[in-house]
């Protein structure tokens, strides 16, 4: 029998991800847990870096299949 977890979806690692930057910025953590949850952090971020490109290498896929090519990229709404 394989152990392995699925990974959490990117709608639960960015949550959490939140839930992360919210505790850090309180700047009540000791330094270990910090830390860890840093180091947390950037998993996430690196897991939901990737189920995003996965998703756009699948939206060009079926893109081409229709026969549009390119792929527009929405405007950047957080520039003010």
């Amino acid at each position: 029998m394989t152990d392995t977890k699925a990974a959490p979806s990117f709608e639960a690692s960015l949550s959490e991800l939140e839930a992360i930057v919210t505790q850090m910025e309180s700047g009540d953590l000791p330094l270990a847990e910090a830390l860890q949850k840093f180091e947390r952090g950037i998993a996430l971020s690196r897991a939901s870096q990737q189920a995003l490109e996965q998703a756009e290498q699948k939206v060009k896929i079926l893109l081409a299949e229709q026969g549009t090519e390119k792929l527009t990229d929405l405007p950047d709404n957080t520039a003010s």
